[in-house]
């Protein structure tokens, strides 16, 4: 189904939220719903969202609501340092890659705000799983302007759509999308949701202390003194987190991590 706004491709909405689907972090299945008219009180009853701009436009905004699923995988990960925006950037840039346009950095956001964020009319697409998993919101002048784009994903959408469950425009008016009550038919799991999430590995050698004259006065050939004897284990740390260590060593030509030892959740 398709909403019969002037000048709105919610046909390019709807692909976008079948491109999202497939790198969104989740246990079950995700299928795409139809495009809906986007509204005030949208972010009722997700407890995660984020907004992210295009670049280089000062207005084209999209969005991302994430049911408890997902916001309860991370919380309950032992790698504490991955906030919301950055497990789910893939599928933020997911929703600009199929507009033609790239996105910025993802920013966490109250989802009751949602709507004033996006700062203008706005069309959404709800994501299912076990209940309303996920919704991305498009404002209407990134559509208008990709309207006129080549429909490179219209194979992927038609396909995708077909047996989709369609909501009606009049029901998003009068009822807010609240995912429904959680009734998992397969085990609840946690951090295996996020074995797709891209995330940033640290090797450190050592620390060490310095004021800000001797930090402008380095020179080359200088000697830097850590607070670490040679020979002592490097440091593993993921997005700034101690989770393990190992001894440097070289493969070919580059430097790698020999890993000796893997540290508990409550290490670093």
């Amino acid at each position: 189904m398709t909403i019969q706004t002037t000048g709105v491709d919610t046909d390019l909405a709807v692909a976008a939220a079948t491109l999202v689907s497939t790198v969104l972090p989740s246990v079950h299945p995700l299928t795409v719903a139809g495009a809906q008219v986007g509204h005030d009180a949208i972010g009722a009853g997700f407890p995660g969202a984020v907004v992210a701009r295009l670049t280089g436009h000062p207005t084209a905004c999209v969005g991302l609501l994430v049911g408890e699923e997902l916001v309860g995988a991370l919380a309950s990960s032992p790698t504490q340092g991955l906030q919301l925006s950055a497990a789910v950037q893939p599928a933020v840039d997911a929703i600009a890659l199929t507009v033609g346009e790239t996105a910025d950095s993802a920013v966490q956001v109250d989802p009751a705000a949602l709507a004033s964020h996006l700062g203008g009319p706005f069309t959404v697409v709800p994501l299912i799983g076990a209940g309303a998993a996920a919704l991305i919101a498009i404002t209407n002048d990134v559509l208008e302007k990709a309207a006129n784009v080549t429909e490179v994903f219209s194979t992927a959408t038609s396909s995708a759509t077909a047996n989709a469950p369609v909501v009606e425009p009049t029901s998003v008016t009068h009822q807010p999308l609240t995912p429904a009550p959680q009734h998992d038919l397969a085990p609840r799991r946690g951090i295996e949701m996020l074995h797709g999430v891209d995330m940033e590995l640290t090797v450190e050698l050592g620390r060490t202390r310095m004021a800000v004259r001797d930090l402008l006065g380095l020179a080359p050939g200088d000697v830097l003194e850590l607070d670490r004897a040679a020979g002592s284990p490097a440091d593993l740390l993921v997005n700034g987190r101690l989770i393990a260590r190992g001894e440097v060593v070289v493969v070919d030509e580059d430097f790698g991590l020999r890993i000796t030892q893997i540290l508990d959740s409550n290490a670093g």
